[in-house]
């Protein structure tokens, strides 16, 4: 299946027209964390409005309180831990909502999550385009201006809808905790220097899983676009 960065015209929330170019929200939760499942729903919400991917990401650094957070894996903490010094914050914390690389935003503030989202979207001029290649193992990024420090091609691979885990233990034993597009596992394909480029896609992936690919600046973290392709 082949597939651009576009989405297609039409409505938003709001009465405000969809970005050419789709938002990326990032949600860095944990099942063992009190205050996660009110991101989850956030998230949730925002992952049904045309022009936003939206990823959930699970850290291990809950699991201390005595449950092992099922989707957790280390390098997604890695990743949250790469926005520190660009969003000029101390340290990590969750639940946190990262939008398009370049801020964050309140998840328990609707409507100031929503606001940040839509100032995004407006934000962006004349980013590399990408396409999926109808041989469904290569995705290609066009020219652009690349940033001080270039930029590098990640796929982030994930399932798309939700998935509920019943909690056994920590703070919120005996809950229902539901996610939406969780993240499996995040592969950096290579450099971007602002010339039309080809990459090849990870092998392997499971008939229900989905792939974004982000354009994303190495030194201050921006998401320059980003695309989807759709299972199977």
């Amino acid at each position: 299946a082949a597939a651009v960065s576009a989405q297609p015209a039409g409505p938003r929330a709001g009465g405000a027209a969809v970005p050419a170019e789709p938002v990326v929200v990032e949600l860095f939760t944990a099942q063992g964390c009190a205050g996660c499942p009110e991101a989850n729903a956030r998230l949730e919400a925002l992952a049904e409005e045309p022009g936003v991917i939206a990823l959930t990401y699970a850290v291990d650094y809950w699991d201390y309180l005595g449950w092992p957070d099922t989707f957790a894996r280390p390098e997604f903490a890695e990743r949250q831990r790469k926005y520190v010094r660009p969003l000029r914050q101390r340290a990590v914390a969750t639940p946190q909502v990262v939008i398009d690389g370049r801020r964050t935003a309140p998840v328990t503030a609707p409507d100031a999550l929503q606001a940040a989202v839509h100032e995004e979207a407006a934000r962006r001029v004349f980013p590399p385009e990408i396409e999926f290649r109808e041989s469904g193992d290569r995705v290609g990024v066009g020219s652009g201006r690349a940033p001080t420090g270039g930029a590098e091609v990640v796929a982030v691979i994930y399932k798309p809808g939700p998935q509920t885990v019943e909690i056994g233990a920590g703070d919120n034993r005996g809950r229902s905790v539901r996610h939406v597009n969780v993240v499996r596992a995040v592969r950096v394909l290579g450099d971007w220097r602002g010339r039309p480029a080809l990459y090849r896609l990870p092998a392997g992936l499971a008939e229900d899983e989905a792939v974004a690919v982000l354009v994303q600046a190495r030194a201050d973290r921006r998401i320059l676009n980003a695309a989807v392709r759709a299972p199977g």
